[in-house]
């Protein structure tokens, strides 16, 4: 990394896969190993170097980690900043900041892309995006899958159907439910008249 260049050498990894940038350090295995390390006298190192900010931290993640940094010796480079980070330097501490804020803002642009994805290819595709149908529905075949990787492997997609075994039932309690009965009634009878459950 040309950032520690001339400075040191890198002597160990941490890198968390699939851990969401929002959970704290302590319920990410590898950031807990981190901060682990630090603690121990004889671990080998007097800096960590982040990467990539966004997906180190978000919000003020560091900010709150910098003193457990700090009572061990261990500084904490970015390369933002262009080394490490002094967070009694206010242009350090504004830095800091702005880059947190910029992370909470792409996991918020991640989520509604990806929501906003899933949604188109339901209402459009009438595509079924994985996990057991609705009461009422089945899946059924819709043809090869789109991406052609999947496709090569057999993989195809399916999409929601009505289910001719349940959809009575499903008619029947909404007609219940609209007459006054509740939901406790209503499940009573169901069990009474043998009707399997949803996960049946």
């Amino acid at each position: 990394m040309d950032l520690v260049g001339g400075h040191g050498v890198i002597v160990a990894e941490y890198f968390d896969t699939g851990c969401s940038r929002r959970r704290p350090w302590t319920q990410r295995p590898q950031a807990t190993a981190l901060l682990d390390a630090i603690s121990d006298p004889g671990r080998g190192f007097d800096a960590a170097v982040v990467g990539e900010y966004e997906r180190a931290f978000a919000g003020d993640q560091l900010i709150q980690l910098l003193p457990l940094f700090n009572q061990h010796g261990v500084q904490v480079w970015l390369p933002e900043a262009g080394g490490p980070i002094n967070v009694d330097d206010p242009a350090h501490r504004a830095l800091i900041l702005l880059l947190g804020h910029q992370s909470r803002r792409e996991i918020l642009r991640s989520r509604f892309r990806t929501t906003a994805a899933m949604r188109a290819q339901a209402r459009d595709q009438g595509r079924h995006l994985g996990g057991r149908p609705p009461y009422g529905y089945r899946l059924v075949d819709a043809g090869p899958h789109p991406n052609a990787a999947h496709a090569a492997w057999g993989r195809r997609l399916h999409r929601l159907d009505v289910d001719p075994l349940t959809t009575p039932h499903v008619r029947w309690i909404f007609a219940q439910r609209l007459a006054g009965h509740s939901t406790a009634g209503i499940a009573r009878t169901l069990n009474a008249l043998g009707v399997p459950s949803p996960a049946a």
